[in-house]
């Protein structure tokens, strides 16, 4: 037990760290004025309060809600409603308002999953650590790549497939660019596109399709372009063998069976087709 939290009265508070995906960092604390911690302003939220924390030393799965009011510019409810904060690292933990240097107390960590608000409060669902236990101890047989593009296990440079566009026009999920790009029509399939200026900075989309200047996305962002946003475009791979071997020449990484006999070869029989 930590020396701070003996004794009959304690000054004890709540601490949050939130890291997104993009790197922006933001520190909460239940207490009702701002502390410095660990190299980060914690700020006043006393709004802010997690569910029931259970520890144990088992495997049991350490998952819990937080929940509290956006008291602060810091969460908005369009950067959630976008999917600023999915898969965000957050860390709950206990420490000494009166002494913080004196460290902390970890109660959970771990990512965020799904995020619900109503009116200007949230409700955050924490996938705790424990919850890496539940994958697959070997990859399953598949025809197709297991790796996602440009990744450890594909091998290859996203910087060689990445490509700087401006924004035209825009309708719906329909995205036109003012040139097209050095590369052959559907090429950008299964890839991404994240935006690097406008009111969208910072979000990603998957692309379906693109055509020329056109440019398809899975689902419309979900802010309305401007005319002359920046935007990254990444090919994308529909992980086939013929696609790695051929375009990307990256056979030797190829993380699939593609020649390995399927389900239907068991309900073969003698005589059958």
């Amino acid at each position: 037990m930590d020396g701070w939290m003996e004794g009959p009265l304690t000054s004890v508070a709540y601490g949050w760290r939130l890291e997104r995906a993009d790197g922006v960092t933001l520190g909460f604390t239940s207490h009702d004025a701002d502390v410095a911690h660990d190299g980060i302003l914690l700020r006043a939220s006393p709004g802010m309060q997690p569910t029931t924390v259970l520890q144990s030393a088992g495997l049991d799965k350490d998952g819990l809600d937080v929940s509290g009011a956006l008291t602060s510019d810091d969460i908005r409810a369009d950067d959630l409603a976008a999917g600023r904060w999915d898969g965000a690292y957050l860390e709950i933990f206990l420490f000494d308002w009166t002494a913080p240097e004196a460290g902390k107390r970890v109660l959970a960590a771990g990512e965020l999953g799904a995020v619900s608000f109503t009116d200007d409060a949230f409700t955050a669902e924490l996938i705790g650590l424990q919850a890496r236990l539940d994958k697959a101890v070997a990859p399953q047989t598949s025809p197709t790549c297991r790796a996602r593009f440009c990744d450890a296990a594909c091998g290859l440079n996203s910087a060689r497939f990445q490509h700087l566009a401006k924004v035209a026009s825009y309708d719906d999920n329909r995205i036109s660019i003012t040139a097209p790009l050095a590369i052959a029509d559907g090429y950008l399939a299964y890839g991404q596109l994240r935006w690097l200026s406008g009111p969208n900075c910072g979000s990603t989309v998957k692309i379906a399709h693109h055509a020329g200047t056109e440019i398809y996305a899975y689902s419309a962002p979900f802010h309305v372009p401007k005319t002359g946003d920046l935007i990254a475009l990444t090919q994308g791979c529909d992980k086939r063998m013929s696609t790695c071997a051929e375009r990307f020449g990256n056979g030797a990484n190829f993380r699939g069976e593609p020649y390995l006999p399927g389900n239907d070869l068991l309900t073969r029989y003698p005589g059958g087709n």
